[in-house]
């Protein structure tokens, strides 16, 4: 019976285990092999045997205390990651609460609009929004608020550092994320039996305390999974900051989080450095561990999980 067991759950989990070995385990153990080598150039002949051990790990904390570039990649990665992820987490939260008491005809329709970043490909969404920041008289904000009197000449928004480019890159992703959220906690909702709403309303409950004292305390869970979803999801992204960086919309130095320079350490223009960004490579999987593992840890996964009900022998 227990050969069976073991058979029946092997057949069925083997897809996944299969797709998790070829594309995350055996890439994550390539990467941590060539943090330990002198891989430049992507030139493997040369380099992918030459071990140097921590050599790439002591550059980047030496570059980390002395070189004001990575510090400012850092301090970057810190403020896009924490903003951007409190924009994601609690405006999802916001809408989904906000549609769910209104008609579902109109609800649908906001829900819509904002999945259009969402749908859009990346390259024309980051594109509309080059044109809104542009800095010069081409720039919708900027003629905007030259009509209206409020600027004499256009304002380079995306150079001034280091707000205006944290501003932007802050914004154009976190109205990407906020649909992720909004459709967890939409779905969250629509489990949540109308009964109890409807007799806190007989009970003339307003909006506000339905949702503080019934429907958010009963979202945990979801609440739970997207905040860790869109810390490790924000950890880890770059593309939008790619495009935004190489039109210089915004500082190059402002606009770049430790995963971009991750990418144009490896990939980018120059001599590629491999060995260097898989060291930053592997470091950025660890705070990401370490940040999932806090996030579940304060928010008392644990005691989320109960025993099944049921025999499932």
């Amino acid at each position: 019976m227990k050969g069976e067991k073991l058979r029946n759950l092997s057949f069925f989990l083997s897809p996944m285990i299969i797709m998790v070995g070829l594309f995350y385990l055996i890439p994550l153990i390539f990467t941590i092999y060539i943090s330990f080598t002198k891989m430049r150039n992507w030139n493997i002949e040369r380099y992918l045997t030459e071990v140097v051990g921590f050599y790439n790990y002591q550059r980047l904390f030496h570059m980390f205390q002395h070189d004001p570039l990575m510090r400012t990649v850092l301090l970057t990665t810190i403020v896009f990651v924490g903003i951007t992820l409190i924009i994601n987490v609690f405006g999802g939260l916001l809408l989904a609460l906000g549609t769910f008491f209104i008609n579902e005809s109109s609800a649908s329709a906001i829900r819509l609009l904002w999945l259009l970043p969402r749908m859009s490909p990346i390259a024309v969404y980051s594109l509309v929004w080059y044109y809104f920041f542009h800095g010069s008289n081409i720039g919708t904000l900027n003629s905007i608020l030259m009509k209206l009197g409020v600027l004499s000449q256009p304002v380079p928004w995306g150079q001034i550092v280091p707000w205006g480019a944290w501003s932007i890159i802050i914004f154009v992703n976190g109205l990407v994320g906020v649909s992720f959220g909004m459709i967890v906690f939409t779905s969250a909702l629509n489990q949540i039996p109308k009964e109890l709403v409807i007799a806190a309303r007989v009970d003339g409950a307003s909006a506000w305390q339905i949702s503080r004292k019934i429907l958010v305390p009963m979202m945990k869970w979801h609440f739970l999974y997207v905040l860790t979803w869109q810390f490790l999801s924000l950890l880890t992204t770059y593309p939008h900051l790619f495009l935004l960086v190489q039109w210089d919309l915004v500082s190059r130095d402002y606009g770049t989080t430790l995963a971009l320079y991750v990418y144009n350490t490896a990939f980018g223009r120059g001599e590629q450095d491999q060995g260097l960004a898989a060291a930053a490579a592997v470091l950025l999987s660890i705070i990401g561990i370490l940040g999932g593992f806090v996030t579940l840890k304060v928010l008392q996964f644990e005691k989320m999980i109960h025993e099944p009900r049921g025999d499932i022998e």
